[in-house]
């Protein structure tokens, strides 16, 4: 499977038979100058309801789009989608966030969404085995990189794609892939927006990969 990095939270997974899954598609604007995604693809996962997270309008056809808690299999991709909270106070600021699970060519992959705390051992117990992990990480609406290591840490995945952060086409957040990068023992920066990742690829322990936005 291949993994492409649009820019601030937004992937585009694609599977060996052609299968795409795009998540949390963004409205580029003035404070998120990404390329606005127009992608054609089969489902689209968004984790809130914020423009940064949500802009499917742009996207041709009439993609599948899920929202919030969920356990299903779509178009052979396993998909689960577990509710927990956009803020560390209960909800009560920002509301709900969900993150969302698939498992595509026997990878297991997991997106954070603006994960704004600590996942709970039942949360971790419902996320299961990760492989790889699409963590925010910038802060601000979501969590800052003290607590992304902590989550990482908790989660255990095998690989860490760092995103929601710091960029120059994206300036209002606090910290940026190297923040999060630089206390990491095995690091590769790929030069391209895209990684394509196999089963029998994977690491043995954590690897962070840190992409370029797509342009």
């Amino acid at each position: 499977m291949k993994i492409k990095w649009f820019g601030h939270s937004c992937f585009l997974l694609t599977a060996g038979d052609g299968t795409k899954v795009l998540m949390d598609p963004f409205k580029s604007d003035s404070h998120l100058n990404y390329k606005q995604v127009s992608e054609k693809v089969d489902l689209v996962t968004v984790s809130h309801e914020h423009a940064d997270h949500n802009c499917t309008d742009a996207l041709p056809g009439k993609p599948e789009i899920v929202k919030g808690s969920a356990d299903k299999t779509i178009k052979g991709i396993k998909l689960r989608g577990i509710n927990v909270l956009h803020d560390d106070v209960g909800g009560k600021k920002l509301g709900v966030n969900t993150v969302f699970c698939a498992v595509m060519d026997d990878v297991r992959i997991c997106h954070l969404g603006d994960l704004g705390h600590r996942l709970s051992a039942a949360q971790l117990d419902s996320v299961g085995r990760v492989d790889v992990l699409l963590i925010p990480v910038g802060a601000v609406f979501t969590i800052d990189v003290e607590t992304a290591n902590v989550v990482c840490a908790d989660i255990k995945p095998l690989i860490a794609i760092p995103m929601h952060y710091k960029t120059d086409r994206c300036q209002f957040l606090q910290w940026s892939a190297e923040d999060f990068a630089k206390d990491k023992s095995k690091v590769k920066r790929i030069a391209g927006s895209e990684i394509e990742i196999t089963s029998n690829s994977l690491p043995a322990e954590l690897e962070v990969v840190v992409l370029q936005y797509a342009d």
